[in-house]
């Protein structure tokens, strides 16, 4: 991102020095075309001069359509009179050097014009000014019949055309840009729109956990229906601080997370708090300790994790690698409380270890449930296996394929290997290269 930003800014310095270099530009041309006049014949330098100021206005207010209208056809007009009624052909030197000067200007103007110019407007301007520019030479020497004086226009026309072609191929550059640009931000947006889905989806399946939890023990257990609804708030503060931290992310210039880490609590911050506090950042590994914490108070199972990741360690791993642990461990714990329940024990493991089969620094993270008990089917208390509008484990997997990594998910503890009576509980395993 600190690439980007230079770009910007070297690229708005340069669109802030072009107008003022232009200013000095036309105020040297006007003084230069009042000495060349005597010598040179007020008919050859007053084009000349036209021609300059207006390829000039042009180049720094390019972003005014009808300026660049007003601009092309005055020296159009200009040029046109100094072609038809200017002095009989002549070779003198200074009379020769204005009339360059002047078809330099008219093949600079070409070429503005057909880079900012509407088509159908850059396409009637180029054309007359390219004629102009291509006859102009027919002032200092006339060809002895019409078909030279034609073969001669035409051969100069070409400069014309690649002016032309070389405006056309910027506008065509910056076009690819901008579209790029909107292509990465909306793919962006939509890769931040599912991390909302995903993140608030995690918090409130563990609200309903604890609401139907309150449900089965108001009758029999009243005084433990009011530790559970101060779950359920904290559960909703923090769903809410994930759609807030979100919400700001979109809201960034360029869509994309900033870097650093909000020193607030996105949970419960107000929107004025919201607008004086710094953007929030994607999440990180150090977020996977409160996930795992939340899932726990909000469960019956016995969860651990083992994460031995020193904090400067945690401190050198990619924003971009970290972020997607997390978001292994949130999906992988969501679907085990939406469809393992009454699994007796999960257990979450972060670890930066060689792996063997790996020939360079990995993160490896996963998560293994234990075999649901009580008969529960697949997809628990809490609805379908497929959630419309998430992005899942298999949007993880693309996600880690990306990076160089992989993501795989399947049973555990099959045919009685660390199971029991058959059953089996289930695993999602991230692999993701450090480098």
């Amino acid at each position: 991102m600190g690439t980007n930003t230079g770009t910007r800014a070297r690229g708005r310095l340069r669109e802030r020095a072009v107008g003022p270099v232009c200013a000095v530009l036309a105020f040297c041309a006007v003084p230069a075309g009042l000495l060349a006049g005597p010598s040179a014949g007020w008919r050859a330098v007053l084009p000349m001069t036209v021609a300059v100021l207006g390829a000039l206005a042009v180049a720094s207010l390019h972003t005014r359509d009808r300026l660049i209208t007003v601009a092309a056809t005055a020296v159009a007009v200009s040029s046109a009179l100094g072609t038809l009624f200017g002095d009989p052909p002549t070779l003198a030197t200074a009379t020769g050097v204005a009339t360059l000067v002047e078809i330099t200007g008219l093949l600079l103007l070409v070429c503005l014009v057909a880079r900012y110019a509407g088509t159908r407007q850059a396409f009637v301007l180029c054309t007359v000014l390219g004629t102009l520019a291509s006859t102009a030479l027919l002032r200092l020497q006339l060809p002895p019949t019409v078909l030279e004086a034609a073969a001669q226009s035409s051969f100069f026309a070409l400069g014309a055309i690649a002016a032309a072609a070389t405006g056309g191929g910027l506008r065509t550059l910056e076009t690819r840009r901008i579209r790029a640009v909107y292509e990465a931000r909306r793919s962006q947006r939509l890769q931040l729109a599912g991390d909302l889905h995903d993140f608030v989806a995690h918090d409130v399946s563990g609200i309903v956990v604890l609401a139907q939890a309150a449900q089965v023990i108001a009758a029999d257990r009243p005084e433990e229906v009011l530790p559970l609804l101060r779950q359920i708030e904290a559960s909703g503060l923090q769903a809410l601080g994930s759609m807030d931290r979100t919400v700001h992310m979109l809201r960034s210039s360029d869509g994309t997370p900033l870097t650093g880490r909000d020193a607030t609590n996105a949970a419960g911050a107000t929107d004025a708090d919201a607008t004086d506090a710094s953007p929030p950042v994607a999440y990180g590994l150090e977020d996977i300790v409160d996930a795992v914490d939340r899932f726990r108070t909000a469960g019956r199972a016995e969860v651990r994790l083992d994460m031995d990741l020193l904090p400067e360690l945690i401190g050198r791993i990619p924003r971009e690698v970290a972020s997607t642990a997390h978001r292994v461990v949130v999906e992988a714990l969501t679907n085990i409380r939406r469809h393992a329940g009454s699994a007796p024990w999960v257990t979450v493991t972060v670890s930066a270890a060689p792996v063997p089969e790996h020939h360079r620094p990995v993160l490896t993270v996963s998560v293994t449930n234990g075999p649901p008990t009580g008969g529960e089917t697949a997809g628990g208390h809490l609805g379908d296996r497929e959630r419309p509008g998430a992005s899942g484990l298999r949007g993880l997997a693309e996600r880690a394929r990306a990076l160089g990594g992989t993501l795989e998910s399947g049973v555990h503890g099959k045919n009685g290997e660390n199971g029991e009576n058959g059953k089996h509980g289930w695993r999602v395993t991230a692999v993701l290269p450090l480098d």
